[in-house]
């Protein structure tokens, strides 16, 4: 049985993560770590310096913010940490793949699989549509969310980017009265009421349009992703940064 602490149990995502958690009899969430605790079926501790159980994984799905405590915490116990928090600057994806060289660290984007195969493809096809193509991406998120774009919308953009022999460059959303340049591949946000997550990548050619479309219709599909990560990484004691590819084994 692989012992999972959850950090950021009492949120939207954590309380998902609780419930779908049944369903990996290979998995039991023994704590979890947050500020706000709520009534639960075990203990949970406000920061990862009361913590007093021993684990297996470390799983954190809440803010970014999290990630210096979380670090701290993980190279004390030297156990895997699986990171699925967007919204990360570039000194913090820095400070993951620096500690990655001596401890072993799962990050993703975006936990979904379906997601993850659209990224695959995203690397073959870029490279044959874009000179008669123009790329654009829209990603749709509930009133609350945080960050923007989203950190997947990122991941696919920057996929589209380092699968191209030409240098381009991001543009998020559009003002005044200019021309779209062939370079630019476009970033747009948009936020309202409850919609869980949508990303759209848009090849836009001379009388035909290609598009790729996830639509998350329940917050259950990052939570398996997450289980799935931290059931793949209870196996794991190698340094190293891991991803959703190790887990689908692209």
């Amino acid at each position: 049985m692989i012992k999972v602490i959850l950090n950021g149990c009492s949120g939207k995502m954590g309380k998902v993560i609780t419930e779908v958690s049944s369903q990996f009899p290979s998995l039991e969430i023994i704590g979890g770590i947050d500020k706000y605790p709520i009534e639960c079926s075990y203990p949970i501790f406000k920061t990862c310096d009361d913590l007093t159980l021993e684990y297996d994984v470390l799983l954190d799905f809440s803010r970014s913010e999290a990630l210096n405590d979380l670090l701290i915490l993980t190279e004390k116990t030297k156990k895997p940490i699986v990171l699925c928090s967007t919204g990360y600057t570039e000194e913090n994806l820095k400070l993951i793949d620096e500690k990655s060289k001596y401890l072993p660290i799962f990050r993703s984007a975006n936990m979904s699989l379906g997601i993850n195969l659209i990224n695959s493809l995203l690397k073959k096809i870029t490279p044959l549509l874009y000179g008669n193509y123009d790329i654009e991406i829209v990603e749709k998120h509930h009133n609350q969310k945080v960050d923007s774009p989203s950190g997947t919308a990122l991941f696919l953009a920057d996929t589209i980017k380092n699968s191209l022999p030409v240098e381009t460059n991001f543009v998020h959303g559009r003002d005044g009265q200019k021309k779209r340049e062939k370079t630019e591949i476009g970033i747009h946000a948009v936020r309202g009421g409850s919609i869980v997550g949508d990303h759209e990548i848009i090849f836009a050619g001379t009388g035909e349009v290609i598009e790729l479309t996830h639509k998350a219709i329940s917050r259950e599909v990052f939570a398996v992703g997450a289980l799935k990560a931290c059931d793949y990484m209870g196996t794991i004691s190698e340094p190293g940064l891991y991803t959703m590819d190790n887990i689908i084994d692209l």
